[in-house]
């Protein structure tokens, strides 16, 4: 079979800056790939190429075997997308925003019903399907989004920092959520700034870097040329992390 995703050369300008510069990434089918790089590396911008949200100016992509620029259609209906920035819709409940996902879907009424109810249980939101989601806490409402994204059963998923500003125990429903797709043999493509998370769920990662790949490869493969036990140190020695500088603190004195 094809890869998941199969993209060269993707290029996005903004004006004069390039957030994207001739990214060219592979993600094998069933991998989950944890997308890592700093604060304005080009990792959004690059889910929105893939995702078809914006239009590259340059490049060629693959989606499941689909040219994704051609068919963008298509392709959306076998991924699911779950942005940083969420736009739910407030005033319905829990349970009637993922039946109205569902429908909007193609599913049919009873069926996108009884997929809600099973998603609502599986994110743990059960005890609040009936309540509003403008009453649902953030963490609440990243566990929803991500549960309409999975309404369709999509064969690829795409996270945009969805442990970003969530408690610990929002944080543990998602990973274990996660891990739970990925042993079922869905594609993840997952962005993060928690390495821990990525090591402890990513089968593959790539590291951007300025809009560029730095690196890619399963994790093992990574850790090995890198000559390093974890991937946290594998980021490190790409996106070179500066060391704090002692004069930085002048103010309290010399260092005892």
């Amino acid at each position: 079979m094809s890869d998941a995703v199969s993209a060269q050369g993707l290029t996005k300008r903004f004006g004069t800056f390039t957030a994207v510069d001739g990214l060219t990434l592979t993600i094998p089918r069933g991998a989950f790939y944890a997308f890592l790089g700093p604060n304005g590396a080009g990792k959004s911008t690059t889910i929105a190429l893939l995702t078809g949200i914006a239009a590259p100016d340059a490049g060629r992509l693959e989606i499941l075997g689909r040219d994704a620029l051609a068919r963008p259609l298509e392709v959306k209906q076998h991924i699911g997308v779950v942005p940083e920035e969420l736009s739910l819709f407030e005033r319905l409940t829990g349970r009637q925003y993922l039946t109205f996902c569902g429908r909007m879907q193609g599913l049919p009424g009873d069926a996108a019903a009884a997929r809600a109810q099973e998603l609502l249980a599986l994110t743990d939101l059960q005890p609040k399907a009936g309540a509003l989601v403008a009453e649902y806490s953030k963490g609440m409402r990243r566990r929803l989004a991500i549960a309409a994204a999975l309404v369709h059963a999509p064969e690829l998923v795409f996270l945009d920092e969805p442990f970003e500003g969530i408690d610990v125990l929002a944080a543990g429903v998602i990973r274990e959520l996660l891990a739970e797709l990925s042993r079922r043999g869905v594609t993840l493509l997952l962005t993060t700034h928690v390495l821990e998370i990525a090591e402890r769920l990513a089968t593959h990662a790539g590291i951007i870097v300025a809009g560029r790949l730095a690196d890619q490869g399963s994790v093992a493969e990574l850790k090995a040329r890198h000559g390093v036990e974890r991937l946290e140190a594998v980021f490190e020695a790409l996106v070179g992390v500066p060391a704090a500088r002692g004069a930085a603190l002048s103010f309290y004195g010399p260092r005892p």
